[in-house]
């Protein structure tokens, strides 16, 4: 079997090695448009169930993945000059580069061929494959190609966000949420390695455009940012993309939907198949999840549709809770103000049930008291989680 990947991000570099563990005589090839190093973003993050996964699937590069990454094991929120701290699961993370580099030189060892600076297109030779995996990213050139069979939709959201870097080390997930005289903009943080962290900041349109972020240059709109953000970054500084052929610094997150993941021998994989907000930080782990559940359909000999159908239904059911707990999660983000208000140590108690159905239909101080005695009682722990099922589907059907 002949199996070209498109795109060399971590859903298709470890596609491309669990494909070879299952049978050496498979000829795999992943094809990146970009040379070799060059990525974007700075840290991913993953949980312990994903690495236990990563362990079952492919012990060797789950060994490396964990030696590199770092790990928190609770929250700091920074909240219109006040600190709260709520101890939370532990969290692993680790840099994108890093990563990339893990998965690729386990790929060369298994007999993968990697070719960077290859881009690919519709009509490609470099395609004359068995099968071909569009794992080219959310804009997918393959995907669009035949965008009407997929069924492809984008939804933007309403606010817009920024992926930055800072020699700042978090050492545990941060979050700071700063009032301006335009409306709140606010920040995730996290360590990935031992001198660097992720620092995505978010803001609404009003407060984009009242900052003047919209046409600002990159360095003085970093100098403002890191003003805006001085407390939990304590004097480093805020670190911009440089690769200048990437998207716009700024952008406004597509959720990408597709009507069915393949046509004849080409499946999407990873965000050419879906999307989910940054700030459930599950993406990588999502991408890499769909490599296992293909990886885990062509295992045998039943016809490639039977397998691209069974793979795509797997996934799709494994994806529904996570989609919904994204969208919701979105959603509290872009009606801040609606939480801002309350004190400190109760408005990062709702950040955190973010992703419940029920919180945006009652009042935040009413939903964060019967969340707490909720906490000490099991029916009613129960009864709360049977009415967000319950409205999760009532809102899906509508």
């Amino acid at each position: 079997m002949k199996v070209v990947c498109a795109g060399g991000g971590p859903a298709s570099l470890y596609l491309s090695i669990l494909l070879k563990r299952q049978d050496r005589r498979r000829h795999v090839t992943v094809r990146e448009r970009d040379p070799a190093g060059a990525t974007y973003g700075w840290g991913v993050t993953y949980w312990p169930d994903m690495l236990d996964t990563l362990t079952a699937h492919d012990p060797e590069s789950a060994r490396a993945i964990e030696e590199h990454s770092v790990r928190w094991t609770d929250g700091v929120a920074h909240i219109g000059g006040g600190t709260t701290v709520h101890p939370g699961d532990t969290g692993f993370a680790i840099g994108r580069h890093r990563l990339l580099e893990i998965l690729g030189e386990r790929a060369r060892s298994l007999g993968v061929e990697l070719a960077y600076d290859r881009p690919v297109a519709p009509g490609d030779p470099d395609l004359d494959a068995d099968l071909v995996v569009a794992g080219d990213g959310a804009r997918s050139v393959l995907r669009d190609a035949h965008a009407e069979h997929f069924g492809t939709r984008t939804v933007p959201g309403r606010n817009r966000f920024v992926w930055l870097g800072t020699t700042q080390v978090f050492r545990s997930f941060t979050f700071a949420f700063v009032p301006t005289a335009h409306g709140w903009i606010w920040c995730y943080a996290y360590g990935f390695d031992g001198g660097h962290s992720t620092f995505i900041v978010e803001c609404p349109p009003a407060t984009w455009t009242g900052l003047g972020l919209d046409v600002l240059e990159r360095d003085v709109a970093l100098k403002l940012l890191g003003d805006l953000f001085a407390e939990p970054l304590r004097g480093h500084p805020l670190i911009g993309r440089t690769d200048v052929d990437g998207p716009a610094q700024w952008q406004r997150f597509g959720t990408v939907t597709n009507r069915t993941w393949s046509r004849g021998n080409l499946v999407l994989l990873g965000d050419a198949a879906h999307t989910t907000h940054y700030s459930i930080g599950a993406g990588t782990t999502l991408a890499m999840q769909d490599a296992m559940a293909l990886a885990d359909a062509l295992r045998g000999d039943a016809p490639l549709a039977s397998a691209l159908g069974r793979y795509e239904k797997t996934r799709r059911h494994a994806l529904l809770p996570l989609q919904s707990a994204a969208r919701h999660s979105a959603a509290w983000y872009e009606n801040l103000p609606r939480y801002a208000h309350l004190p400190p140590d109760q408005m990062f108690a709702l950040l955190g049930q973010r992703h419940s159905p029920l919180l945006p239909h009652v009042p935040p101080r009413l939903y964060y008291r019967l969340n707490r005695l909720a906490d000490g009682s099991g029916p009613l722990r129960a009864l709360k989680r049977g009415l967000g099922h319950r409205l999760a589907r009532f809102l899906q059907k509508g």
